[in-house]
């Protein structure tokens, strides 16, 4: 429930600050005193948008401030799941500043207007006259229903099986159009993907290739170099090995003489034995390479496949080669597993379909049954508001597809006069029609569910005084579970609250600002008997003002 509210700076509102009661609130006022703007000021810490009109004073900022009891509205988990602290006494700011800019927050954690008016919906129903057009809308009318016929659980079921439905189907029509789109590019896939295996695809095959392909090519010249080589190290009379020979000799023959020497022979001989091994490897090589036209022409053609394929791919690596093999060897398999997997996702949303018939059945079967009892309930009160004759028709029809709340197609028809045909609400109902019809559900809603604190803005204009007792006696009867609010003219209804507020507006040589205050016995007294004669209270107006506070 709304506990308090402070607004400063707004409209004609310079600091008011005002504490609410539980049960039902009158509030009233002469015509322009200001209660619209009590609540255009309660709008806004709700979350409705704001520019710099509605600034009393341009040069200082506009604070709104209310204070909520929300222990029995169940709001942990929409605070959890926005990162907000949760508290039983919960604040609700927003901040309108010179520049225009606009900043809100709840339990002074900054928050964006889009989160303070999900959480404010949550916490006030404002209904006026012309907000009354919310009967006529197929989903509020199903809401109603499925209040009445306590399907709050089903539908939390209904709505997971809905979800994991829609997920499934949605996967299902991915994979028929992925085979319908790639059927004709399978064959395309599985050719590139023949070529790639084809050919031997190794990393560092192409840099192996490309050098065996070279030496293949110069091996006349590799062999008249090792030939040369050859000579070079065995010539008897000017070849390495035999000068390394006398040379390690004479080394030999000094080494006894000292350190140094001994250095230089061991150096030596390290020397002409690594000699030794180069020309024993130089030999073998030799004797090891011929001509090889065969080899040459094989070691071509692969390079040419790779170099081919390398291009055809537009790459220039086997890396980047085995990449795509990898790629069209997934993409082939796709398409061979497509089958299967489409006969998969089929049975798992025939799944789903057959636990979203049960549970639309079930909701189809509580909505039938809670009809009568609805319609009888509408009609006693449309009777008691001063509609005797009003009756409504409510059908059910299964629907083709499964929409967000079940399998139903609501049809929800009035008739205000007897004898006169049915319409829908929002051709055949009055704006009055529409006020009490709305006082009526909503009364019949409280009796079935936890209600947000509701404030009626003047929906008994236009009413009798008869009426006008029986609506207040409505909104009584409403506010033994609930926080309710009437803005209105009519004393009949101001004199039901358990707590009565004044708007008034005040003129000084500063201007004209709105207040409100709390009446006492007396001062609603004499309040009440002003709305039932005037300002000139007569003996019978306070006796008459007496007689409904009492």
């Amino acid at each position: 429930m709304l506990t308090h509210l402070s607004i400063q700076n707004y409209a004609l509102i310079d600091d008011i600050k005002v504490a609410f009661a539980e049960g039902l609130t009158t509030i009233t006022g002469e015509t322009g005193a200001g209660k619209s703007i009590l609540l255009g000021g309660l709008a806004l810490v709700l979350g409705k948008r704001a520019d710099l009109t509605s600034l009393k004073n341009p040069e200082k900022k506009c604070i709104i401030e209310a204070e909520f009891e929300i222990k029995p509205y169940g709001l942990q988990s929409f605070f959890e799941n926005h990162d907000l602290e949760y508290d039983h006494q919960t604040f609700l700011r927003r901040e309108i500043l010179p520049s225009g800019k606009s900043r809100a927050f709840v339990n002074d954690s900054p928050v964006a207007l889009q989160l303070l008016r999900s959480l404010g919906a949550r916490l006030v129903d404002v209904h006026s006259q012309h907000q009354t057009l919310q009967l006529t809308e197929n989903e509020f009318q199903r809401k109603v229903i499925d209040a009445v016929a306590d399907n709050h659980e089903t539908l939390i079921t209904y709505k997971v099986h809905l979800k994991a439905y829609r997920k499934a189907t949605e996967t299902l029509h991915e994979l028929q159009n992925f085979q319908a789109n790639t059927i004709k590019e399978h064959e395309y896939h599985s050719f590139l993907l023949k070529e790639l295996e084809a050919t031997p695809l190794d990393i560092g095959i192409q840099e192996a290739l490309e050098a065996e392909c070279e030496q293949l090519n110069h091996v006349e010249q590799i062999i008249t170099q090792l030939a040369l080589g050859h000579q070079l190290l065995h010539d008897e009379q000017v070849g390495i090995l035999g000068k390394l020979a006398d040379l390690k000799k004479t080394l030999q023959n000094l080494a006894h003489f000292g350190a140094a020497y001994q250095t230089l022979n061991e150096r030596i001989q390290s020397l002409n034995i690594e000699t030794s091994d180069l020309a024993s490897e130089m030999e073998q090589l030799q004797e090891d390479v011929e001509v090889h036209p065969e080899r040459l022409e094989i070691v071509n053609q692969q390079l040419q496949q790779l170099y081919t394929l390398q291009n055809k791919h537009q790459v220039t690596t086997v890396a980047e080669l085995i990449a795509i093999k990898q790629q069209l060897i997934q993409k082939v398999q796709d398409v061979t597993n497509i089958e299967s997997r489409i006969a998969k996702k089929k049975a798992e949303v025939a799944q789903h379909t057959a636990l979203l018939e049960q549970y639309a059945l079930k909701l189809r079967a509580a909505r039938q049954a809670a009809l009568p009892a609805l319609k009888k309930r509408l009609h006693q009160h449309l009777h008691t508001l001063g509609m005797p004759s009003a009756t409504f028709k409510i059908e059910l029809n299964p629907a083709p597809i499964f929409t967000a709340h079940g399998k139903d197609e609501l049809t929800f028809l009035f008739s205000a006069n007897k004898g006169a045909s049915y319409g829908a609400l929002k051709k055949v109902a009055s704006g009055g029609e529409l006020s009490r019809i709305m006082l009526a559900i909503k009364s019949i809603l409280a009796e079935h569910e936890q209600l947000p604190t509701l404030i009626f803005d003047e929906i008994d204009t236009g009413v009798s005084g008869e009426i006008s007792t029986r609506m207040g006696d409505i909104m009584k009867h409403m506010s033994q579970t609930l926080q309710v609010f009437a803005i209105t003219h009519l004393p009949q209804v101001a004199s039901k609250g358990q707590q009565q507020l004044k708007v008034y507006k005040k003129e000084d040589e500063n201007g004209t600002s709105t207040y409100i205050k709390a009446l006492n016995t007396e001062e609603r007294i004499a309040e009440l008997a002003e709305m039932l004669g005037g300002k000139n209270l007569s003996t019978s107006a306070l006796a008459h003002a007496k007689q409904l506070l009492q």
